[in-house]
């Protein structure tokens, strides 16, 4: 979650917006949310075992045939229902790098800390270590989305002056790769691993260290040591 370089891609719409338009009634935005909203609810309720296509039907009041033309299962509903939360996420202009992180650090805690996001997050994870094609949904729905914050921030703190610009794409891309995984690693683990707080101090020596590490450049990261 915080940043790389420029996106060669425009910014993922959320999904309601990306989803082909089908003949026949105009598909209901309400509705769309309702759904969603239900299956977070159910999931908190119910767990990922017990739930199922009919009670999210039932919670919404809306025909069990609609979900099925929009979702093949309730993997994808529960992926497509945990990335609109993600969404929500912003990346604070706070005029330096290590702000920024810290901001959107904490975002991130907060999202994590409430039971629709952990209960759901962690279902679809668990469910994912089985299953390959929702492991490739959680990628696409949610880790690609959400790499924006990543290449938001890179960009703003290159035009600060506080990164250098990267010439080489590939290099600049798995860079970007990397500060994601390293950033929702450590917060996920600290929050629903080790459940331990994600507050403002540790979210600044988080910050630090990352950027202490960032700042240190791409050679002296790779250099063998003497």
């Amino acid at each position: 979650m915080v940043a790389l370089m420029p996106s060669s891609r425009p910014p993922h719409p959320s999904h309601s917006t990306q989803t082909p338009s089908r003949t026949g009634r105009p598909r209901s935005v309400e509705a769309h949310a309702a759904i969603l909203e239900a299956t977070r609810a159910a999931l908190v309720e119910l767990g990922w075992s017990k739930l199922t296509m009919s009670d999210v039907a039932s919670r919404a009041r809306v025909a069990k045939t609609t979900l099925y033309r929009r979702w093949a299962n309730k993997s994808e509903l529960v992926v497509d229902a945990v990335a609109v939360l993600f969404d929500e996420l912003r990346l604070p202009d706070r005029g330096s790098l290590t702000a920024d992180i810290q901001g959107v650090v904490l975002q991130f805690a907060a999202l994590l800390d409430r039971p629709e996001a952990k209960t759901a997050l962690m279902a679809v994870v668990a469910e994912s270590t089985r299953d390959e094609a929702l492991r490739e949904r959680i990628r696409s729905a949610i880790v690609d989305r959400q790499k924006r914050l990543v290449l938001l921030g890179r960009e703003r703190a290159q035009a600060r002056g506080e990164l250098p610009y990267e010439e080489d794409p590939a290099q600049a891309a798995r860079d970007a790769d990397l500060i994601f995984d390293v950033i929702a690693g450590a917060v996920v683990h600290r929050a629903l691993v080790s459940a331990e707080p994600v507050d403002g101090d540790w979210a600044h020596t988080f910050s630090l260290l990352l950027v202490n590490g960032l700042t240190a450049g791409p050679a002296a990261a790779t250099s063998p040591q003497t």
